[in-house]
C-alpha cells in the first residue's frame, strides 16, 4: 500500500463518483450537521460531522486495517481543509 496510491484513490473518490453521487462535499455535511443537530438537540457543526466521520474511521481501523479506511480518512481531511479555507 503506497502512500501516492492512498491519496490518489482519496482524491478520485472526492472528485469523482462519490462527487457526482452525493452532490458539493460541503452541502453533503451541512445536511448531516443539521440532522445530527436535531436528534443531539444542540448545533452540530460540519467540522465536528467531519471529525466524527474519521473517528468512525480510526474506530474500524482499530479493529483491522483496511485500505479504504486510510482512503476514507484522507478524503475527510481534504475536504475538511477545503472547507477551512471557505
Amino acid at each position: 500500500m503506497k502512500r501516492e496510491d492512498i491519496l490518489k484513490e482519496a482524491e478520485q473518490l472526492v472528485n469523482g463518483d462519490r462527487a457526482k453521487d452525493y452532490g458539493d462535499a460541503y452541502v453533503n455535511h451541512k445536511r448531516i450537521a443539521d440532522m445530527w443537530s436535531v436528534i443531539f438537540e444542540k448545533e452540530v457543526t460540519v467540522r465536528q460531522v467531519i471529525l466524527c466521520m474519521i473517528a468512525v474511521k480510526m474506530s474500524r481501523l482499530m479493529h483491522e486495517t483496511k485500505k479504504d479506511s486510510w482512503v476514507d480518512i484522507c478524503g475527510y481531511s481534504a475536504i475538511a481543509g477545503e472547507i477551512h479555507e471557505k
